[in-house]
């Protein structure tokens, strides 16, 4: 059985066990609706929770772009950097202790409630992970092979991208699945504390007024996002590292399945 085939027949069996237990317990829906009520708000009005969905992805993947872009830049400085190890890195643990959702609202006080107080909020909490699983990645090349390279009087460049990077990707990927999931909770984070539109702003106006399906649309609606962000994730390492070990793993899984 594939991988795909198993993760809809888990899904599957989720909501049909959700569906059953409200139907056995005889729960009201304003403490837990069925999937099918759920199903049923969604497709009320399609539109409008596409238009909200929409701008809760493109704040989660701007802030994870952004994450990628400078946690990679700043864990080359850290690897090569004694200065910036002692001085950025401490920066980053001690940011990250903080709870995100305490910076909210001075983000939107310094960025206004626009888009760009979500992406930025989603791009400090994706931000960590990112750092920490590239250093480790980028430090994680066999001392002989460094040896080698400096025997050969290759420059530092040539070692970070031919010899570093390569053999860090599998360990950044780990972090970007990691990352991608808090991005997507730091966009949220953004919305519950000042929003207009987002998945976020639904759930919080939805509350507010008893509309517990419409909570629960939010939900499933933003599970299912990021099932689908994990997952394509997923699909650029199998594209750009099919040679690690997890993939191959995974390959035999899918012969044995077959």
């Amino acid at each position: 059985m594939s991988h795909t085939r198993t993760v809809v027949l888990v899904l599957v069996g989720f909501f049909v066990f959700w569906e059953v237990a409200v139907w056995a317990t005889s729960a009201p829906s304003f403490i837990l609706p069925a999937p099918s009520a759920v199903a049923l708000e969604i497709a009320s009005d399609p539109v409008w929770y596409a238009r909200h969905a929409a701008y809760t992805v493109g704040a989660c993947l701007l802030g994870f772009f952004f994450a990628l872009v400078l946690g990679v830049l700043a864990a080359i400085g850290i690897v090569y950097s004694r200065v910036l190890e002692s001085t950025l890195y401490t920066l980053l643990v001690s940011l990250n202790s903080i709870p995100k959702i305490a910076l909210a609202p001075l983000f939107i006080i310094w960025m206004g409630t626009n888009l760009s107080s979500k992406v930025a909020i989603s791009m400090l909490i994706a931000l960590f992970s990112i750092v920490i699983d590239t250093v480790l990645g980028l430090r994680s090349v066999d001392p002989d092979v460094l040896d080698m390279t400096k025997s050969m009087r290759a420059r530092p460049l040539q070692v970070l991208w031919k010899i570093r990077f390569p053999s860090a990707l599998p360990a950044m990927f780990a972090g970007m699945k990691v990352a991608i999931s808090l991005a997507l909770v730091g966009a949220i984070a953004g919305e519950f504390v000042a929003s207009q539109v987002g998945l976020g702003y639904v759930i919080l106006t939805a509350q507010g007024m008893f509309q517990i399906p419409r909570v629960f649309a939010a939900i499933v609606l933003l599970g299912i996002l990021g099932t689908i962000l994990f997952y394509l994730v997923g699909i650029a390492e199998r594209i750009l590292v099919p040679w690690h070990v997890s993939q191959r793993g995974g390959n035999v899984g899918a012969v044995h399945g077959a």
